[in-house]
């Protein structure tokens, strides 16, 4: 939908080497086909983190197990393989505008069990005050280590919504220590950046939650411009960047 969209494994990796550059902790990584569709291969997504780990060395790389294009275990474990330092782990299943994403108790205890065998730490993905305490259920069963990386999306139909009262609300909900990140999807994205800026925590931007860098839907966002403009926020807030070796989230397993 918008051309500024990184298709290939080279324009995927030299688009997160810019933004490394700019000065980001986490890559969260889609792999893609030729034709644009997202792509659950194994094959595809070691060409990215190794490109990424070559350009970026000491960037925290976290990639996708989106339940939005491939339901079953299998495909959406196979990326755990690489040893990324991170995978993403939505908490429930959960309606967008006009799809779904399929998330299953046995499919996230599954991905979760495959992560911890692997060394990977999950990206706790959270659209609803529910998932947040599916979290803390898996936190209590000792399946999830403290602290732990929570980003929390607002904005989505069917979800929470960027208002004071319920990022206040759900903020408090998470286990003090944890690593804490807000996302807004469409023209709620500099919103609630703004907000988690302003608070202290830590930002989710780019263009997989946003397609349009003005309200007004006629400039097409690039990431890189979505970036800079975090970066001036933090400035005038006087906020400083937490690099990847502060938070901590490295995969031990990286030669393998």
């Amino acid at each position: 939908m918008n051309k500024n969209t990184p298709i290939s494994p080279s324009e995927i990796i030299e688009q997160t080497h810019e933004a490394y550059e700019m000065g980001i902790t986490i890559a969260h990584l889609h792999a893609r086909l030729d034709d644009g569709k997202p792509t659950y291969k194994k094959s595809v997504y070691a060409e990215i983190v190794e490109g990424v780990r070559k350009s970026c060395p000491d960037l925290i790389i976290c990639c996708s197990t989106s339940g939005r294009d491939t339901p079953d275990f299998e495909h959406r474990s196979e990326v755990i393989e690489l040893y990324p330092d991170m995978c993403s782990l939505t908490l429930s299943s959960l309606n967008f505008n006009k799809s779904a994403s399929i998330n299953s108790p046995s499919i996230i205890e599954g991905l979760l069990d495959k992560m911890l065998d692997f060394g990977v730490n999950p990206e706790l993905e959270c659209f609803d005050l529910g998932m947040i305490n599916f979290g803390k259920y898996l936190l209590n069963k000792k399946k999830i280590m403290s602290p732990s990386y929570w980003n929390l999306i607002f904005g989505n139909i069917a979800g929470l919504q960027p208002t004071f009262s319920q990022i206040g609300t759900v903020i408090s909900e998470i286990p003090k220590n944890h690593f804490i990140a807000l996302g807004g999807i469409g023209k709620y994205q500099l919103q609630t950046n703004s907000m988690a800026i302003a608070s202290g925590l830590g930002v989710r931007i780019g263009l997989e939650d946003n397609n349009w860098f003005d309200q007004q839907r006629t400039i097409e966002a690039t990431n890189s411009k979505l970036l800079k403009r975090i970066h001036q926020l933090m400035e005038i807030n006087q906020k400083q960047l937490m690099t990847s070796s502060e938070l901590g989230l490295y995969n031990k397993n990286h030669g393998k």
